[in-house]
């Protein structure tokens, strides 16, 4: 996905908030329970920023039918070096509904557990702030008479 690629090798948080939806679940290398909405995402993502260093993707692969892709990546998280892979999967409107990550080799993934886990009082911070901005333009549409639909968390996906 050309546009996500391009957000994230510029470090453009704000185009890649964007093209996430509402519903997105991810799921973490590091952590068995998937995280659902668009807001604990973004802010994962910005996490996974602060803690890699030398980011940079290898390889694309796109499905047939233009909805999933796979990013192969390589970074460093502190000394080790880490090789991995973004799946992404795409609604019928062309946002990421679903994004796994998956990583290797196991050291570098307890690296970035940890590393992560440093970063998590901070990740869940700013998803309650955005979760809260979120939910006060939805009640401004609302009292304005704006039916903006608001995309419910897909809790039930693995």
């Amino acid at each position: 996905m050309k546009s996500f690629r391009q957000a994230v090798e510029a470090n453009d948080h704000a185009a890649i908030e964007a093209l996430l939806a509402d519903d997105v679940v991810f799921t973490s290398p590091v952590a068995f329970k998937p995280y659902p909405g668009k807001a604990i995402t973004a802010a994962i993502l910005r996490g996974v920023s602060r803690v890699f260093s030398d980011f940079r993707y290898i390889r694309e692969m796109a499905g047939e039918d233009g909805r999933d892709h796979a990013l192969v990546f390589e970074a460093r998280v502190g000394d080790r070096a880490i090789t991995g892979c973004d799946f992404l999967h795409l609604d019928e409107h062309g946002l990421i509904d679903d994004f796994m990550v998956m990583v290797r080799p196991l050291s570098a993934a307890h690296a970035l557990a940890e590393a992560m886990g440093a970063q998590f009082d901070r990740i869940a911070s700013e998803a309650a702030e955005a979760t809260k901005a979120a939910e006060a333009t939805q009640a401004a549409h609302a009292t304005a008479g704006d039916d903006a639909p608001s995309g419910p968390a897909r809790a039930d996906r693995a």
